[in-house]
């Protein structure tokens, strides 16, 4: 069955439209099971645009764009933990792989970003998500000159400084803008898609790295800092061409502006009176002030008003924390102190091995990815949470040697260190971009998603300031730490984490609505998978 081209109706779409009016006139908005269903009903009118269409290959490519915001941030850790172990940058500026000298540069960029939410919470509701990922990766591209360009430590704290504000502003922009634009039905496959690009940056750099660590002079450390330039200038090239989020234009009074966006990619037709556009304009009018919080910069109030926006406020702390601390901030940032401690000791071969993590994590968030939207959200985190414990515990074993282990239990040893972040890239890359953009209403979803970066960066505070130290004084103990950390993550997450597949983001507000949003989210999974078996 499908739409006719000059908009008339078929009899399920007056069905739908007809029950959406009367439930207006009562004054009772759809409960979210019959939002399922319209959503089915109006699906089996227009089943949305085509996988190999035009118009999905133009969703591609705005993706990709997005996507740098991604990808930049990938090379921050990787070329930091890349260069400092090169003997070439530690001689130029005096420091070593370890100690607290170290922490300070890594943890500049944390404070960066931590000063970054500023903008990241006001930008993106003043301007538009546009502009507020233009501004970042300019602010960005001006960081990156200046630590590649560096003479003395200042100018390289300074320029690490910027890129940690211009990362974060730009990121937070990213999220809510492929959350309001993609459909709902493959929303988890596209941000997914943006957190895994994380790791396009980070084969870059490693791979660079690979070949300049040879280099006996400055450029073997300047070069990848240099090229941390590139992601970040797509970006600011090409960001206009794409078109503005759909729940941004209307909320600012653009509501045609806004059908016609959703139309021309969520549409199989790119009729702006398809039933599927239809009900995502009814549920974006239900939902969306036009002059709410979000106009006002300062005003948080949405994130922490009722009970359901502080469920939501802690689903970000959870995902922002919990993402940061399950122990692979140790293994992006310090793979190649990891790979010294266990007996690698020549530098070319930590940064080929650098590399190989950095190909092996990608495929694993890919595949993360593809799948989050058939198996859902809360069935992957808690997976791949209890296997990254258990994988913690058998590293803990292999490289508690301090280095003295034999060649066979250290390459053992590395290699579940490498299986460790293929499953965490696995479960948490995907989840970090599209969690917390999916549970936060439109009014919250940009101070959220800055307040996201707060959390995420506060806990990245220890492992940027922590651990340097911690290594240098407990070494291999660090991973006990993060074994009994994550078995204290897989708790909270198997009794608080809402699952959220499958639902439009105005349904998800409705969800967190209810008295127990775990428990009803759940039984609505189960529902709404037997009204579309039932054909309802």
């Amino acid at each position: 069955m499908a739409g006719s081209k000059d908009g008339s109706h078929s009899s399920i779409e007056k069905e739908k439209i007809e029950h959406s009016e009367h439930a207006r006139v009562r004054g009772q908005p759809r409960t979210p099971l019959e939002r399922q269903v319209a959503l089915k009903a109006a699906l089996e009118v227009d089943p949305g645009v085509a996988r190999f269409s035009l118009r999905a290959f133009q969703m591609y490519l705005v993706t990709l764009i997005v996507c740098c915001c991604s990808g930049d941030s990938g090379f921050d850790g990787t070329v930091m933990g890349g260069i400092n172990t090169m003997a070439q940058y530690q001689h130029y500026f005096g420091l070593q792989s370890v100690g607290s000298k170290t922490s300070i540069v890594f943890g500049i960029f944390t404070i960066g970003s931590i000063c970054g939410t500023i903008p990241a919470s006001y930008l993106p509701d003043k301007f538009g998500r546009r502009f507020s990922m233009f501004f970042g990766n300019l602010v960005l591209c001006v960081g990156a000159v200046m630590t590649a360009n560096a003479k003395q430590q200042p100018m390289f704290l300074g320029g690490r400084f910027l890129t940690g504000l211009g990362s974060t502003c730009a990121g937070a922009s990213a999220k809510s803008y492929l959350a309001e634009i993609t459909p709902p039905q493959s929303r988890g496959a596209y941000l997914g898609f943006l957190n895994s690009f994380y790791y396009v940056g980070q084969m870059a750099a490693t791979g660079m790295m690979v070949a300049t660590g040879r280099w006996q002079n400055e450029m073997s450390w300047r070069l990848p800092l240099y090229i941390q330039l590139v992601p970040a200038a797509l970006n600011v090239l090409f960001i206009f061409l794409c078109p503005e989020s759909p729940r941004w234009l209307y909320s600012i009074g653009k509501s045609d502006q806004a059908r016609h966006v959703l139309a021309k990619f969520h549409s199989s037709n790119g009729n702006p009176k398809s039933p599927l556009v239809d009900l995502e304009m009814e549920e974006i009018e239900e939902k969306i002030e036009v002059d709410g919080a979000d106009k006002t910069w300062w005003d948080f109030r949405p994130l922490f008003t009722t009970r359901a926006d502080r469920y939501r406020a802690y689903m970000v702390i959870l995902i922002g924390a919990f993402g940061q601390l399950s122990g692979n901030g140790l293994i992006t940032y310090f793979l190649p102190v990891l790979l010294q401690n266990a007996g690698i000791t020549n530098q070319n071969r930590r940064l080929t091995l650098n590399f190989v993590n950095s190909v092996t994590s990608y495929i694993g968030a890919l595949s993360g990815s593809a799948i989050i939207d058939r198996f859902g959200r809360r069935k992957i985190l808690l997976t791949s949470t209890a296997m990254i414990a258990a994988i913690l515990a058998i590293v803990t074993g292999l490289l508690s040697s301090n280095g003295n282990a034999n060649a066979a239990q250290a390459n053992a040893g590395i290699t579940f260190v490498f299986l460790f972040m293929v499953v965490f890239s696995f479960g948490w890359t995907p989840m970090q971009a599209l969690y917390p953009a999916e549970v936060l209403s439109y009014q919250a979803r940009a101070k959220g998603l800055a307040f996201l970066g707060i959390c995420a960066q506060v806990a990245t505070l220890i492992n940027t300031f922590g651990l340097p130290v911690a290594l240098e004084k407990i070494g291999w103990k660090v991973y006990v730490i993060f074994l009994v950390w994550d078995v204290f993550e897989v708790i909270v997450i198997y009794f608080f984490l809402v699952e959220t597949k499958g639902l439009t983001l105005e349904e998800i507000n409705e969800v967190f609505e209810q008295p127990n949003p775990r428990v009803y989210s759940e039984q609505l999974q189960r529902e709404a998978k037997h009204a579309r078996e039932s054909n309802v």
